[in-house]
């Protein structure tokens, strides 16, 4: 039996930024089967106060981890028009799934050129992304790309691997976990807004002043497949160096297998965590992938399983 039957499910759930509420269902529901095997059963909170974020705490946490849950998609405008959640990027002809009053959908994606006339008496042209379906689909409808989910002896390749297979480490690391928090987060596909008042929430109740970022990277010039799981020392955002160069080290001593990400563009939670009015340091630790926000997205599944062993060490000694 598959080790990803758990990221299969999880890669099959429409979850789209602003409309995570099948998914957290899917994780309490989850938690609620599942903890009374695990090493030390979380406190859960959730539900008003929390929109549709999770937050697990176990025994006495000093480290917080955030996975958010959602993934990229699109809204339904005007005269088929569809509108980019987050940042999706998708051949004309993609399948689209979502469900409106009148029913399930699955249609497809295609684009259009339009003529825009402008106040200067100028054409230009735009590209428009569109549905093909038998009917017109209820406008304000989110549309995920229809699940396919593959696996061969090294590799996973299925949508919305950014950010399921952070939340997959997170539920597995939550069986052993003692002391620490799992942070279920929301919206950080499309411009945030949940971190900082889950933030807050932890401060304030828990003290937590440090964190770890589960989600998933890019393969780039500098990032391999087969190298193990990413540590990123900046994205657009730059961590505070002293507590990067702490998670090095620890990683080191385990002799874990690791690789170190330095890159100009892309973000996190951890950039929101940056911004928030509360003293917090973090840290981007997470696989690489292939063709992100795509319906192919491509993980080496060592990798995948490095992120789970670097993450129990890192809770252990943070």
């Amino acid at each position: 039996m598959s080790d990803f039957l758990l990221l299969q499910e999880l890669c099959s759930i429409h979850a789209p930024s602003g409309n995570e509420v099948a998914l957290t269902s899917y994780i309490l529901e989850y938690v609620q089967k599942n903890s009374f095997t695990w090493k030390r059963k979380p406190r859960v909170y959730a539900g008003i106060g929390f929109q549709d974020a999770v937050v697990l705490v176990f025994g006495s946490p000093r480290t917080a981890i955030f996975a958010h849950i959602d993934s990229v998609g699109f809204t339904v405008g005007y005269d088929k028009e569809l509108l980019p959640i987050g940042s999706p990027k998708a051949d004309e002809g993609t399948q689209l799934v979502g469900t409106d009053s009148l029913g399930d959908i699955c249609c497809s994606l295609q684009y259009s050129i339009h003529e825009c006339h402008n106040d200067d008496g100028s054409i230009t042209e735009e590209k428009i992304c569109e549905y093909v379906f038998s009917r017109d689909i209820e406008r304000g409808t989110t549309l995920t790309y229809k699940p396919k989910f593959t696996e061969d002896d090294k590799y996973i390749i299925s949508p919305f691997l950014d950010n399921r297979a952070g939340v997959w480490c997170a539920l597995k690391l939550a069986e052993t976990l003692e002391n620490g928090v799992i942070v279920f987060s929301t919206y950080e596909e499309h411009k945030g807004g949940s971190v900082p008042f889950l933030q807050r929430f932890l401060y304030k109740k828990y003290h937590i002043r440090q964190a770890l970022i589960a989600d998933i990277t890019w393969v780039t010039k500098g990032i391999l497949f087969g190298n193990g799981c990413v540590v990123s020392m900046r994205d657009s955002y730059i961590p505070q160096r002293t507590y990067v160069q702490r998670i090095i080290d620890i990683i080191r001593r385990s002799q874990l297998p690791f690789q170190c990400e330095v890159e100009k563009s892309g973000g996190s939670d951890g950039g929101y965590l940056q911004v928030t009015p509360y003293a917090v340091d973090w840290c981007f630790v997470g696989a690489p992938q292939e063709f992100s926000h795509t319906p192919h997205e491509k993980i080496y599944k060592d990798d995948l399983y490095s992120m789970l062993l670097i993450y129990k060490v890192l809770m252990k000694e943070l």
